[in-house]
C-alpha cells in the first residue's frame, strides 16, 4: 500500500520524488529532470509559467498514482 498523502507531500517538497515512492523511477526522474530545466528558464521568463505547472502537476500525479496502486491492490489482494 502507497500513502497518497505523502507521495504528494515528497513530490512538494522535491519534484519527481513522490512518483519515486510510487516505484515509477523513470517518470520520477524525467519530472526531476524538467523541473531543472524549467526552473534555469526562469532566466528568461517562461520558467515562471512552466516551474509551477510542473510542481502542481507534480504533486497531483503522485497523489492520483499512490490512489491507482492501492485500489489495484485492494482488488487483487
Amino acid at each position: 500500500m502507497k500513502n497518497s498523502g505523502l507521495a504528494a507531500i515528497l513530490s512538494f517538497f522535491i519534484a519527481g520524488l513522490g512518483q519515486i515512492y510510487n516505484g515509477q523511477i523513470g517518470k520520477g526522474v524525467i519530472f526531476i529532470v524538467c523541473y531543472t530545466i524549467s526552473a534555469f528558464l526562469m532566466i528568461v521568463i517562461i520558467g515562471f509559467i512552466t516551474t509551477p505547472i510542473l510542481w502542481i502537476w507534480g504533486m497531483v500525479d503522485a497523489y492520483k498514482t499512490a490512489e491507482k496502486i492501492n485500489a489495484a491492490q485492494n482488488r487483487v489482494g
